[in-house]
């Protein structure tokens, strides 16, 4: 009995033991599974919050600097540079302009004042920059083998001594012949023209050296050199055997007066010449075309007037300024490209007699007269005065005019 109740029990026991271990073995497997998820799941959230962390800090970031708002203020400020360059620029062309002027003057009274000029005329010069105003400044080209032609003019329809300073302060006009030096400076023929101007005192002097085939470059110097000495509101080129009337010629240019870049004379547009050895070859042919082709619009070399803009134009560009074989040709290049104003006027370019008396007749007076034959008045020296006196103003209407 008793060792049947015994394997009883101990069959009850293994029993039990066996449930017990079954429902612990089953309870670890459920542990270990909820702390494996546990395990997996923390990661992922910590991973999850960086991330989103991050994006939000960029998202931050970017919300401050909105693309259209930074190329709207990248816009404004490169405009603002560009304008403050572009007015710093102007500021700088004005005081490069202005120091030019005032070396240009400088060396031209230094100049006059080496050659013998007098000191008080220069001291007269210097005061009158910037001060008085003039209606014209006329530039008589000449040689050193001209001085005959320059006393045909002395003698005719140039004024000399007190009158011509009259001429200056009561009516605006400046007078002088223009020439530079020659390639020996100081040599015979400077010294020469020192003694004619110590005579008469009615020269130009430029730093130039003389010679045909340099005068586009003459024209530069002479109206760089006249702008910056006196205040005009025109600059005249004229031939030294061509006949002028002085009061036609500023009552024609005072009409121009409110105009600020305008261009005066006998407009043509002959044709490039590109034969060797014939007069007014220009070796430069090819630039305008096939040949027989024309120049482009310009005033004939005989007179010529521009407006103080235009000389100031040329007084600042002169070291860029092409130069052609004819200097009325190269004028008239240096405008081609601008807002110029051409005024074509014959009266600048008559013939002699009779041409300029029918004119006169008909109410029409000549400013300028001369042969086109001989490109001036054909043997001026001996001519001149029978030309001043039938195709002449009259001493009278010089002074007389009003401005």
């Amino acid at each position: 009995m008793s060792w049947k109740n015994r394997g009883v029990e101990s069959a009850s026991k293994g029993v039990v033991s066996r449930k017990w271990t079954l429902l612990l073995c089953i309870g670890c497997f459920c542990v270990g599974m909820l702390f494996s998820d546990r395990m997996s799941v923390v990661p992922e959230v910590k991973t999850t919050s960086r991330t989103t962390t991050v994006e939000d800090e960029m998202r931050n970031v970017v919300s401050g600097c909105d693309p259209k708002i930074n190329v709207d203020r990248e816009a404004k400020d490169v405009y603002g540079e560009v304008s403050r360059t572009h007015d710093a620029i102007q500021t700088l062309d004005k005081t490069i302009s202005n120091l030019e002027m005032e070396l240009a003057a400088a060396r031209a009274a230094q100049e006059s004042i080496l050659n013998g000029s007098p000191i008080e005329e220069n001291l007269r010069v210097s005061e009158s920059i910037g001060k008085r105003k003039y209606l014209m400044v006329v530039g008589i080209n000449t040689a050193f083998s001209s001085r005959k032609r320059r006393d045909s003019v002395r003698a005719t329809w140039m004024p000399q001594g007190d009158k011509r300073k009259k001429l200056e302060e009561e009516k605006g006009i400046i007078m002088r012949f223009v020439i530079g030096h020659s390639a020996t400076s100081g040599g015979i023929l400077d010294k020469a023209i020192e003694a004619e101007d110590r005579k008469h005192g009615d020269f130009l002097r430029l730093e130039h050296v003389e010679g045909y085939l340099e005068l586009s470059a003459k024209t530069k110097t002479y109206f760089a050199t006249a702008v910056a000495l006196w205040d005009a509101d025109f600059y005249v080129k004229v031939d030294d055997d061509v006949h002028v009337n002085i009061a036609t010629l500023g009552a024609t240019l005072a009409r121009h007066r409110d105009k600020s870049r305008v261009y005066i004379g006998c407009m043509k547009s002959g044709p490039v010449l590109a034969q060797k050895g014939v007069r007014y070859h220009e070796p430069e042919h090819w630039k305008f075309g096939e040949e027989g082709n024309k120049y482009f619009r310009h005033a004939t070399g005989q007179l010529y007037a521009i407006s103080k803009d235009l000389a100031t134009y040329i007084s600042i560009n002169q070291h860029v300024l092409h130069k052609y074989a004819n200097e009325d040709v190269s004028l008239g290049s240096w405008f081609i490209g601008l807002d110029v104003e051409h005024i074509d006027d014959r009266r600048l370019c008559c013939g002699t007699a009779p041409d300029c008396e029918w004119k006169a007749q008909a109410g029409n007076l000549c400013v300028a007269s001369f042969d086109w034959s001989c490109s001036g008045i054909c043997r001026s020296v001996e001519r001149m005065k029978e030309v001043h006196r039938r195709c002449g103003e009259g001493e009278n209407a010089l002074w007389s005019a009003e401005f």
